[in-house]
């Protein structure tokens, strides 16, 4: 694909401190500067890739880095791919934390999110139109499309079942033309478990070393488990999981209270990377308030490490061993029918959330009625995006910095 490793990491790093606005708005941020602007991935390997990361538990945004990283550098590239995305929100969302719990709220923060967010439902409203053109070329792949909207606008039916329902009628229905699997060496199973088996030492080895130094009734113990099981449950995105987090870890274990639960997912949308990232805040809490290694912010800080750890390293494991056989499946057309109704089931799914987003951020008045700063931040973005070509990391930082002008002005 003629990409250098150190464009590639360079490009990863920069997504990984701009990635803001959820899984929708990355996705769209990926698909306009990996596909319409450098060129490093063509459409459809881009979309082969994402309809197999929403097949997985976990932040698909974040498996859909590391699977074009690996694409593009192997395993290495796969690595530094997935780990820019998660670190600079992990660093800044650690910082934010223990801010949080030495002054409490932040006001700068809550102003660099009113002006980030009209930038991420513009960046999602100028790629969805783009991404539905191209993965919604039939009735039936249309159909797919406004029914996940509806069953999930509607709240008829689980993210998991509509994704599932899309690519059994795909597999049945849809016969795109399948793309020619790479040349390239079979698979080797060997590979495969060598991989499988480096991955889940990886993941445990911290939290067999927090058992053993600590107990299985330890903080960090308790933390480990219950987080590499949410790893393994989370589909759907942050928000399908985040009540069962919340109800464990305020009633089950007492880490932090349901106000700092709302406070720390305000921190969480605040930042960069994954939604699912507020997990490190709830840990952080969780070690400050049961210290477990000398002092509170030691025990916060290895607490947030811990949990970071389990939620992201399991995303690597998914991706390492299942791309592998995903891509020498471009050449079934059977397959390629499955993946094609998970694409058309994505745009429905994209569309719900820019509306409950959008909804969100443009209708924050006091009482519900239009923000007429949102609204016209929006549209200076959305043209910018749409029409003047602007780079949309240039788009994210200019909206942000018009958040914080315009809080030091009305604070003056």
């Amino acid at each position: 694909m003629g990409v250098s490793f150190r464009d590639a990491a360079r490009f990863w790093l920069q997504l990984g401190l701009t990635s803001f606005g959820g899984p929708a708005g990355q996705i769209a941020l990926m698909h306009r500067e990996l596909v319409e602007r450098r060129r490093w991935i063509d459409e459809e390997r881009f979309v082969h890739a994402l309809n197999f990361c929403v097949l997985l538990p976990g932040p698909e945004a974040q498996q859909l880095a590391t699977y074009v990283g690996w694409l593009l550098h192997g395993r290495l590239g796969g690595i530094v791919a997935g780990a820019l995305f998660v670190l600079p929100s992990a660093l800044l969302l650690w910082a934010l934390s223990w801010l949080y719990v030495e002054h409490g709220t932040l006001p700068a923060v809550a102003a660099l999110f009113d002006g980030l967010q009209p930038a991420v439902v513009a960046l999602i409203a100028v790629a969805l139109p783009r991404i539905a053109r191209r993965s919604l070329r039939s009735a039936v792949a249309v159909s797919l499309a406004v029914g996940a909207f509806l069953a999930l606008f509607l709240d008829l039916l689980a993210f998991p079942l509509v994704v599932l329902l899309g690519a059994a009628v795909g597999l049945f229905s849809l016969r795109p033309a399948a793309q020619p699997a790479p040349p390239s060496k079979p698979v080797s199973p060997a590979s495969t478990l060598r991989v499988a088996v480096a991955c889940l030492v990886l993941w445990w080895a911290p939290i067999l070393l927090a058992g053993w130094l600590q107990g299985w009734r330890g903080l960090l113990a308790q933390q480990g488990l219950f987080f590499s099981e949410t790893a393994c449950v989370t589909f759907g995105g942050a928000y399908a999981v985040l009540p069962y987090v919340a109800d464990a870890a305020v009633t089950r274990f007492g880490w932090l209270s349901s106000e700092q639960m709302l406070d720390g997912l305000g921190l969480a949308e605040t930042t960069p990377g994954p939604l699912i990232m507020v997990v490190q805040f709830v840990g952080f809490l969780g070690g400050w308030r049961g210290t477990s290694a000398g002092s509170p912010l030691a025990s916060a800080t290895l607490s947030a490490a811990l949990v970071t750890w389990v939620t992201f390293l399991p995303c690597f494991l998914w991706v390492f061993v299942g791309a592998p056989y995903v891509e020498q499946l471009r050449g079934s057309r059977r397959i390629a029918g499955a993946l094609a109704g998970v694409s058309a089931v994505v745009v429905g799914v994209i569309a719900q959330v820019a509306l409950w987003f959008g909804a969100q951020v443009l209708l924050r008045g006091p009482n519900g009625e239009v923000d007429t700063f949102a609204v016209l931040l929006w549209a200076a973005a959305f043209i910018a995006l749409a029409w003047k070509k602007v780079p949309s990391v240039a788009v994210v930082l200019a909206c942000a910095a018009v958040g914080l002008i315009r809080h030091s002005l009305m604070s003056a």
